[in-house]
């Protein structure tokens, strides 16, 4: 190791990257991020399914606060709602993306 300058302390070194195989390559960090959607949509379709059974339990007399429905079903539609504003910025952000001349 080379000795430091004078006055300025050593920089610690960096630990070396681990090695890629193919499949990974092809995967990169896509499969992070698909992963993370895909469990956003099973969430967003888990918070519809028990807005669903919220509002079915209701309307067949079952013991369901009504109040408890309602925040249930306005749950539901804040997060498909977001989802659906993340899925037009990643369209669009595809379609810029797509624009570029190289």
């Amino acid at each position: 190791m080379p000795t430091p300058i004078q006055g300025l302390p050593s920089l610690p070194t960096l630990p070396a990257l681990p090695s890629i195989t193919g499949a990974e390559k092809a995967e990169g960090n896509g499969g992070e991020f698909k992963k993370l959607f895909l469990e956003a949509i099973d969430h967003v379709n888990s918070m519809q399914q028990n807005a669903d059974r919220a509002v079915e339990s209701l309307m067949t007399g079952g013991d369901a606060n009504p109040a408890e429905v309602l925040t249930a079903v306005q749950k539901a539609d804040m997060t498909f709602r977001t989802m659906l504003q993340i899925r037009n910025k990643l369209v669009q952000a595809y379609q810029e993306i797509r624009e570029i001349r190289i």
